[in-house]
């Protein structure tokens, strides 16, 4: 138990940051837009990656640099046309913001002409304005384009559970484990922001401020290795 906890910790530890995966999973969060196909993605990838490391792909990865050159390179990229596209969303916005609909339940008896009905609950909620191949492929890209997964799930993860002997695949289980828990938690935890952002005004900020993010963390890809 104490192995598992380990890697637990040292998976939470990692993965509980400011990072354009992190900002991807909530922004489908709050929209409540294929919020279990984006967290399965991320938590199957997170589980691969894991695994690989502690099979021993770090070495690999250690006895090639390329690859994590060309991860980073390819990463930025992707980041800057991520980022072009919230800014096109902050700056020409569909002006519809998140719908509220009303459950309405009928007062009266079923058939009586002067039947009314009241509003009883409320929940927000946005119409999908990708498909899911979409969503997927942002994901995945998010994921496998990052050369900080490669880094610090692969290596790092992967150099400390070797390191545990007949034990490993325990703390991979605890590694594997945090990731399911962070991003179930980001992903179905955000829609609790539902409510501030069922402005067109308030989307408009949040792509904004993605726009940002996701601009300082490609040019920190590209220039700062």
């Amino acid at each position: 138990m104490t192995i598992f906890l380990a890697g637990l910790g040292l998976g939470l530890s990692l993965i509980v940051a400011i990072g354009a995966q992190n900002v991807f999973v909530l922004r489908q969060g709050i929209r409540r837009e294929y919020v279990a196909l984006v967290v399965a993605i991320c938590a199957v990838s997170d589980a691969a990656l894991i695994a690989a490391g502690v099979a021993g792909l770090g070495a690999a990865i250690t006895a090639h640099p390329w690859i994590t050159v060309a991860a980073r390179f390819g990463g930025a990229a992707f980041l800057l046309g991520y980022a072009a596209l919230a800014a096109r969303r902050a700056l020409r916005p569909s002006d519809r913001g998140m719908d509220v609909q009303a459950v309405e339940v009928p007062t009266a008896e079923a058939g009586e002409p002067n039947a009314s009905s009241e509003r009883v609950a409320t929940r927000a909620v946005v119409a999908p304005t990708a498909s899911a191949r979409t969503v997927a492929a942002t994901a995945l890209a998010l994921t496998w384009l990052n050369p900080h997964v490669y880094l610090d799930t692969v290596l790092l993860v992967g150099s400390v559970g070797a390191s545990q002997g007949d034990l490993r695949w325990l703390f991979a289980a605890g590694a594997m484990t945090a990731s399911v828990l962070w991003f179930s938690t980001l992903g179905y935890g955000s829609r609790l922001l539902s409510g501030v952002l069922a402005r067109p005004g308030a989307w408009r900020v949040l792509d904004g401020v993605i726009a940002v993010v996701m601009v300082v963390l490609a040019l920190s890809l590209a220039f700062g290795g």
